[in-house]
């Protein structure tokens, strides 16, 4: 009974989870309450406080498990490619296809929440800004490795790499989500492969531009 128990106390964690990403990918991570997601999950306000204690708490596991997903569309799916240059040209084909398929109903959770967060001190705005930080690393590095490769020019800053990548794909959420920009994608795809010296390559059409569900997820190439 007491793992019947646990295991139980874990789906409901998890369902919380779950719905608290959802809804802050809409409303903002302000717009988490207590109430509104223990109407949603049909449970009580003090049941649903005793797995995770305050409002602040809950907004942070909530921006901890977007950023997980953040790291299994993105990242993971780019791993399989060489260091450098063919890397990065991996992470700008999964970045802009997570964002093509509206991974969250409200779009980039990430972005949303730097923009909700960029001018409110405390722990959730630093948590965000670590996870950010630690995303322009990982652009910077691989943008490192393809500079001392000679896959990129010896003059390139690899931070304006990281800064273009990030403000690119910014601009793409920005565009489909406020504009209704169906084409953004392409857009972004188009002036990624430029900052990362491919302008000429064509992009491969994913399920979101086809409407044709996915094959599986695919290690993107470029010419």
């Amino acid at each position: 009974m007491a793992r019947r128990s646990v295991a139980d106390t874990a789906r409901t964690h998890a369902a919380i989870l779950e719905r608290s990403v959802d809804v802050a990918s809409i409303e903002g991570l302000e717009g988490l309450t207590i109430g509104r997601l223990a109407a949603d999950l049909q449970m009580s306000k003090a049941g649903l406080l005793g797995h995770f204690g305050t409002k602040e708490e809950l907004q942070l596991a909530a921006l901890a498990a977007a950023v997980q997903v953040y790291r299994r569309e993105i990242w993971e799916p780019a791993q399989s490619a060489a260091p450098g240059r063919a890397r990065l040209l991996a992470i700008a084909d999964a970045w802009l296809d997570y964002l093509a398929r509206d991974v969250f109903p409200g779009g980039c959770f990430v972005t949303a929440a730097s923009a909700e967060f960029d001018d409110r001190p405390g722990r959730v705005r630093d948590a965000v800004a670590s996870a950010h930080r630690r995303w322009m690393a990982v652009l910077a590095d691989e943008a490192r490795t393809a500079i001392r490769a000679g896959e990129l020019p010896r003059t390139t800053d690899p931070e304006d790499v990281a800064f273009g990548l990030n403000a690119i794909a910014m601009g793409v959420n920005q565009a489909r989500r406020l504009l209704g920009d169906a084409a953004a994608p392409d857009r972004g795809w188009r002036a990624m492969r430029t900052l990362l010296g491919s302008p000429r390559a064509r992009r491969r059409r994913t399920a979101a531009t086809t409407g044709r569900a996915p094959a599986g997820r695919r290690a993107l190439s470029d010419a």
